[in-house]
């Protein structure tokens, strides 16, 4: 037996969320593991964010073909033909083995960590490859390490709702209502409303930066574009945009497909109760960390030990809202 087969046996529960939630946090972990060896040895946090992309995209990739990989793997053992790959496009035109809604949410994480990879890569080049979130931390390989899997553990967390939607099965969704739902536009245009938010600001602020390293201004901090509407615009659509995920995949979790998918149609309320408790720890956990640990304190520090004696910082701090913009 191949070391594939024998994951995929270990990790088949019978309920259909345990054998994708198991196999994506595990390889969430073990990608973050793998970065983490060599980044501890040479004592650089260069590909920390990028890692942290790859690893949303990888565990996206993998809970939403899980089902087909595990029906090839079966068909091989028995040398039976192998059932084709489900088509993105057969699913989006509400054809497949895939919903759209699975495809959607899929591709707006893969989006979204493309992003965000990305942008955080190309920063964090620029500077050196240091990141100041490390200072304390590089130096001390336990400390260096817990930072990984406390990355694996952010990826888990927030994939949640997406991981429970693309572990239902292809046949429950046939019963679903093909008709797009008010939660599918609602989950939507917050996602789409989110991210726009979050790269307009840090747009915004790559060219106030590049700005004044070319002299073009001697301002210390920014305050203006949507910097002046909010202290962290940024954070606002980052978590408006996980919101918007959660959104659209609850509303599939508490209907009867999703309750019988999960698993919970016997439990009642308490079943709709948990699935929307899955789909709400995204945001929540997004707002946790960005409120209370490496987000906005960090931010506000900073800035607050370096400006906060000068009446112009102490103005806009007074008069910007910290997370809701005011327009």
């Amino acid at each position: 037996m191949t070391l594939l087969h024998s994951i995929l046996h270990a990790t088949n529960f019978s309920r259909p969320f345990l054998s994708t939630l198991v196999p994506s946090i595990g390889l969430a972990y073990t990608i973050q593991g793998l970065v983490a060896i060599p980044s501890i040895f040479a004592q650089t946090e260069r590909f920390y964010d990028l890692s942290g992309s790859l690893t949303y995209i990888s565990c996206t990739a993998l809970s939403l073909y899980l089902p087909t990989i595990r029906a090839r793997a079966a068909a091989a053992a028995v040398g039976a033909a192998k059932p084709a790959w489900p088509s993105i496009l057969a699913a989006l035109a509400g054809n497949g083995g895939l919903n759209w809604r699975q495809v959607a949410l899929s591709a707006a994480v893969s989006i979204w960590a493309t992003r965000l990879g990305t942008y955080l890569f190309s920063r964090i080049t620029s500077d050196n490859g240091t990141d100041s979130r490390f200072d304390n931390i590089r130096s001390s390989p336990p400390k260096f390490l817990g930072a990984f899997f406390a990355q694996a553990t952010w990826v888990s967390l927030c994939l949640m709702p997406v991981l429970a939607l693309n572990s239902l099965p292809a046949s429950l969704f046939a019963t679903l209502p093909a008709a797009i739902g008010l939660t599918d536009i609602l989950g939507l245009l917050l996602y789409v409303g989110g991210l726009s938010f979050e790269v307009t600001a840090d747009r915004q602020k790559d060219k106030w930066v590049q700005e004044k390293k070319t002299k073009k201004h001697n301002e210390e901090f920014l305050t203006r574009g949507l910097w002046s509407k909010s202290r962290h615009p940024n954070y606002f659509g980052e978590v408006t945009l996980w919101t918007g995920i959660a959104t659209l995949a609850g509303g599939v979790l508490i209907s009867n497909v999703g309750q019988v998918g999960m698993g919970l149609a016997a439990s009642g309320l308490l079943g709709k109760i948990a699935a929307l408790g899955l789909a709400g720890v995204s945001p929540a956990f997004v707002s946790l960390l960005l409120f209370k640990v490496s987000g906005i304190p960090l931010s506000e520090g900073k800035y607050d030990k370096r400006y906060g004696e000068r009446k112009d910082y102490q103005e806009w701090k007074k008069n910007t809202p910290m997370f809701f913009p005011k327009f």
